[in-house]
This record gives structure tokens, C-alpha cells and sequence, in this order.
């Protein structure tokens, strides 16, 4: 799995029991797992389908620095199914996993509509997307 972004936990962050809230870990999740499927589908017009179950594993304190990693589960026509991670980033331990986020492309009508790596297996498009980072670099 790549990591690909981070936030510092800041006080705003916390719950009552001065840990990081739920809501806004989801929240940072959403966000950043769209980013993630919009740049895999090739649009910004996506909307979040469906998440499944969402395991809290442990907690993060003020200070902290989470990381999220995603990859590509499935493929479908007009969706794509991410699972992702929100770690650590000094520890490397698990925070939150996600094992699916479903997001479906639209198009101006906000009808779903098909995204560039229709077709492909999950396997190709983490081929695609290494050889995309190569050529970046």
C-alpha cells in the first residue's frame, strides 16, 4: 500500500477524551480517498457511493501526524473501489482502516458516467498509475 498524504492532529481535531475525533478522521478519509479515485478515474466529478465498515483500531493525539494510503480494489464501468489506511506516521501503527470506498464518476448531467480505467483490472491500473509516478519523477 502507498501512503500519500498527511494531516497534523491539532487541538480542533480532538473529542472530548482529547483524542482525535471520528467525524473528522472519516471526514480526512472522504476527502482524501476522493482525491486519490479522481485522479485514478481521470475526473474530479465523483461523488462517495458507499463505505463500508470502518474499523477503528487505535487512537491519534494532538501532535500527531496521520498518513493515508489507498489502492485500487476494483473496477467497475462508471466506479471504483478503493480500501485505504489512516496510520501513524512515526509509529507506523494502524489508526483506521476501510476496506471499501465505492466513488462512481458523472458526467455534467451527474449521470454516472464511464472514467478512464473502465475496463482494466485492479492489477493494471496500479501498473498504470506506477508508470504514470515514473514519469513524473
Amino acid at each position: 500500500m502507498k501512503y500519500y498524504s498527511r494531516h497534523f492532529v491539532k487541538p480542533g481535531d480532538l473529542n472530548p477524551a482529547q483524542r482525535l475525533f471520528g467525524g473528522q478522521a472519516l471526514a480526512w478519509i472522504d476527502e482524501e480517498a476522493a482525491i486519490f479515485a479522481g485522479c485514478q478515474m481521470g475526473t474530479a466529478n465523483i461523488v462517495t457511493k458507499l463505505m463500508s465498515e470502518i474499523d477503528f483500531v487505535s487512537s491519534a493525539v494532538c501532535g500527531d501526524i496521520v498518513e493515508f494510503g489507498f489502492e485500487v480494489t476494483d473496477i467497475g464501468r462508471t466506479s471504483l473501489t478503493v480500501h485505504c489506511e489512516m496510520r501513524n506516521k512515526q509509529t507506523r501503527e494502524l489508526i483506521v482502516r476501510v476496506e471499501r470506498i465505492v466513488f462512481v464518476a458523472l458526467d455534467a448531467q451527474g449521470k454516472p458516467a464511464p472514467h478512464k480505467k473502465a475496463g482494466m483490472t485492479a492489477a493494471e491500473a496500479a501498473n498504470t498509475s506506477s508508470e504514470v509516478s515514473k514519469l513524473a519523477s
